[in-house]
């Protein structure tokens, strides 16, 4: 069997780099490992660095949503309740995610950094990857990959309301929430 590679770090390049590193310090709840007047060097577990900074040393065109480039990261939290404890702090330091999105398979909210790359926090709604892919391969999936948008206030409600965690992470309780198509927020369409 051929070796198998375990993901590092992403970099971005970015005219802003102290916008972008604050940013990603508060969301991913990470600290500086490394900075000087070219790169930044961030992490938030075991690795030395899973975020670096490439900082521009000239103006730059900031991406537009139709632009051809990586469209988000994403980050898998253990349970709801520590997504909802997430979200929670960020919505106290006024940092509100773009759209959220009950995919299904996870249940994620869509955050936009300060050069407009989404990063993903999400929940796993299934323990078992083979149970993950099973679903992705069904009917319900299958009619909308997507899946609908939800409220991140009407998800904690519902939650310190007594709703439990497997009830929050399926499609069921938010399918009328009346909310703008995630798929339009997340191409810049809407």
């Amino acid at each position: 069997m051929a070796a198998k590679p375990k993901f590092a770090h992403v970099v971005y390049q970015t005219g802003q780099p102290s916008a972008m590193r604050d940013w990603y310090c508060s969301v991913l709840g990470a600290h500086v490992v490394y900075e000087n007047d070219a790169l930044t060097f961030i992490t938030f577990d075991e690795e030395h660095h899973r975020i670096a900074l490439l900082h521009l040393p000239v103006a730059y065109e900031r991406k537009l949503p139709t632009t051809a480039a990586m469209h988000h990261t994403a980050y898998t939290f253990a349970h709801l309740d520590d997504l909802l404890e997430r979200y929670e702090r960020l919505r106290d330091e006024g940092i509100r995610p773009a759209v959220c999105i009950a995919h299904g398979v996870t249940s994620s909210m869509y955050y936009r950094d300060p050069d407009g790359n989404f990063v993903e926090l999400q929940i796993d709604a299934f323990a078992d990857p083979a149970a993950a892919t099973a679903y992705m391969r069904g009917a319900e999936y299958g009619a909308d990959a997507v899946g609908p948008a939800f409220d991140p206030e009407a998800m904690l409600r519902l939650r310190r309301s007594g709703a439990s965690a497997e009830q929050l992470s399926t499609r069921a309780w938010c399918v009328d929430a009346g909310l703008p198509d995630p798929l339009a927020v997340l191409t810049g369409a809407a």
